[in-house]
């Protein structure tokens, strides 16, 4: 008896092959299946974290202008004005005052006594309701040209004001000055100028 091999046609053939890449794929993913669910896991986490710096502020009621604008001084001539310091930073500091710019011509300023007295009430301008703080309401007492000389920048400044971060705090200061009656013959047409700075680092 005489057997006939019967040879798939193409089509059988792509068939075959279709099915059995289906079945490779299915048996894939059943592992991959498998692979994803066959460990538990769990996590905890923190919520972000952030970080502010805070700052120190200062400001004035002075509208940029002087304290002082003289002319025509004279032996015994004084005056007084006030200017208020407000401290709005959110961090504790240590508030300092010096001067800047000082120039003077015929040794005007070694006659000029200044006195600085730190307190509360009135502002720039008007010393109207001012009232000088007890233990360290004595800011300087001394020439202008001492003043000038000494106290240049913070490290050198002077005050003992130390606003606490925890509120808006202002401060007024009192400016008076008066012309040494002793003022030689040599200052006069003498000028004498200073610039007023305040400054607060945190402590």
């Amino acid at each position: 008896m005489t057997r006939f091999a019967v040879r798939p046609t193409g089509r059988s053939a792509r068939l075959a092959s279709a099915l059995a890449g289906l079945a490779g794929v299915a048996a894939s993913a059943a592992v991959v299946w498998h692979a994803s669910y066959s460990a538990f896991s769990a996590t905890t986490s923190n919520p972000t974290s952030h970080w502010a710096a805070g700052d120190v502020v200062l400001s004035d009621d002075d509208s940029s202008t002087a304290m002082f604008s003289v002319t025509n001084l004279e032996p015994t001539g004084t005056g007084s004005t006030c200017i208020a310091v407000t401290s709005t930073g959110s961090l504790p500091s240590a508030v300092k005052l010096y001067g800047t710019n000082a120039s003077t011509t015929n040794g005007l300023s070694s006659y000029i006594d200044l006195t600085v007295t730190q307190g509360t009430g009135g502002g720039f301008g008007s010393c109207s309701g001012f009232s000088a703080l007890g233990t360290g309401a004595s800011v300087y007492s001394g020439t202008l040209a001492a003043f000038a000389s000494a106290s240049t920048d913070f490290a050198s400044g002077l005050g003992t004001w130390a606003p606490t971060g925890s509120a808006s705090e202002t401060r007024v200061f009192q400016f008076s000055y008066t012309v040494d009656p002793s003022a030689p013959n040599s200052t006069q047409g003498g000028t004498a100028g200073i610039g007023f700075t305040w400054e607060a680092q945190n402590s």
